[in-house]
């Protein structure tokens, strides 16, 4: 997998009207992780498509309702099969991370990548979604040097209290495994 001009090859691109530039002079330096599914505990669903790229049917299911004036979206979605969608290029910024903080430094968006697992807190992942993840987390690092492995994170970490994703299901010593396989196997 590689990152060429700012985005992933081979996969497909659906460019998002929920997102804009970066601050002048403000560089990637993290990688956060979220889930999503729509409705809550569904997958395979167009949805999280339509949020993103402000087209959500609000009268489609009773949940869509609080999210008629939501506008956000997220760098990468990851389904349970492993696909990757793209909405924004990783230059840009999403609007992924709300109220958050990290070392410091508020506005995570500014300067952190949104990649989105299609998922709950509560339901394993799969390893479509683990490889795929670690796959392009290698990726990004490749082209953004400072994500490094001590700037990866959960929404959950830099919006504690408010976010709780991607919540105790997700296995972070797995995903770090197969980031070191990845590595390893690249020679990097």
């Amino acid at each position: 997998m590689r990152i060429i001009q700012h985005r992933c090859e081979g996969v497909s691109f659906y460019p998002s009207p929920h997102a804009d530039e970066r601050p002048s002079g403000e560089a990637v330096r993290l990688l956060v992780v979220h889930n999503i599914s729509l409705p809550p505990g569904e997958f395979g669903t167009p949805y999280v498509t339509d949020l993103f790229l402000g087209t959500l049917d609000c009268d489609a299911h009773p949940y869509f309702e609080q999210l008629r004036e939501l506008r956000v979206s997220a760098h990468a979605f990851i389904r349970r099969t492993g696909e990757i969608i793209q909405y924004v290029d990783f230059n840009r910024r999403a609007w992924h991370a709300g109220v958050s903080e990290w070392q410091g430094q508020s506005r995570c968006n500014d300067f952190a990548i949104g990649i989105e697992l299609e998922g709950t807190d509560h339901t394993p992942y799969t390893k479509e979604q683990y490889h795929t993840l670690a796959a392009l987390t290698v990726a990004l690092q490749s082209a953004y040097p400072a994500i490094t492995a001590d700037h990866i994170v959960g929404h959950e970490d830099i919006a504690p209290g408010r976010k709780t994703d991607p919540g105790p299901a997700f296995d972070w010593e797995y995903y770090r495994q197969q980031i070191a396989a990845l590595t390893e196997k690249d020679g990097k």
